[in-house]
């Protein structure tokens, strides 16, 4: 079992062990987010912005937040966390992302990240390749989103 990670400074790819652990604060989705998003990205679905058409045609019966809300606010969470702050060189691409419940307004969310291998460069000696998952869980326990990020990570100087 890995340690638990502690922020705000930047951790570099050699502070990082595989099954190493961290844990954001939690943040309420809110109707203003909602609202704000759906303005802002222009993704206006009546499941999103309509109270009538949730009523008679959603199958949750109550405002739900974009996908991509979720995601949106669980990298800010993360990011704030500082683990990455000055060592996290590119975010390389994001692999299995999934939504296995959905997110409603008001509900609260946090983020878990662990690391799940890492890899030095075989171009760069200055950096590494490490795989986050980020289990994003709503205040009932459940999962909302789940993704593995591939960051680039900055190597200590030799």
């Amino acid at each position: 079992m890995g340690r638990e990670l502690k922020g705000p400074t930047g951790l570099f790819y050699e502070d990082l062990e595989v099954g190493d652990t961290a844990k954001t604060m939690s943040r309420t989705i809110t109707e203003a987010d909602i609202v704000n998003f759906m303005g802002i990205s222009g993704v206006f679905e009546e499941l999103h912005m309509s109270t009538e058409y949730i009523k008679e045609h959603s199958m949750f019966g109550q405002r739900v937040s974009p996908g991509p809300l979720t995601f949106i606010i669980a990298e800010g969470l993360a990011i704030q966390l500082g683990l990455i702050h000055h060592t996290g060189m590119a975010l390389l691409g994001i692999d299995n992302m999934r939504w296995p419940a959905p997110t409603f307004c008001n509900d609260t969310v946090h983020v878990v990240l662990e690391v799940l291998d890492k890899r030095e460069s075989t171009s760069k000696s200055d950096r590494g390749i490490v795989n986050f998952r980020h289990t994003v869980r709503k205040q009932t326990g459940e999962d909302v989103l789940v993704m593995d990020k591939v960051r680039l990570m900055r190597r200590r100087a030799a």
